[in-house]
C-alpha cells in the first residue's frame, strides 16, 4: 500500500528510539532508531519488531522509547487582522 492509503486507514508514522548495549562492550550503550507506518495504540510492526531484535541481534535490548503522530489532521489556521511594522 501506497502512504497515503495507510494514512487513511488510520496508521500513523511510529519513530522508535533504541537503546541495546554492544555485544563486545556490556557497558558501551549505543542507539538505533526505528521508524514506519503503524496503528496505535497496539503498534504491532513496532513489537514484531522489537521481538525480532531480540531472537536474532546480538546486542542486549536497554530501553526502547517511541512516539505516534497521523499525518492527516487539521492543520493549524490563525486569522491575523494586523501587521505592526517597525523601523
Amino acid at each position: 500500500m501506497s502512504e497515503t492509503e495507510l494514512l487513511l486507514k488510520g496508521y500513523g508514522l511510529t519513530t522508535a528510539e533504541i537503546f541495546y548495549r554492544m555485544p563486545d562492550y556490556k557497558n558501551v550503550l549505543n542507539t538505533f532508531v526505528w521508524q514506519e507506518y503503524d496503528l496505535a495504540p497496539d503498534h504491532p510492526k513496532l513489537f514484531e519488531f522489537i521481538e525480532f531484535w531480540q531472537d536474532s541481534i546480538e546486542g542486549p535490548l536497554h530501553s526502547v522509547r517511541f512516539t505516534h503522530r497521523k499525518m492527516i489532521r487539521p492543520g493549524e489556521w490563525r486569522n491575523v487582522v494586523g501587521e505592526f511594522t517597525y523601523h
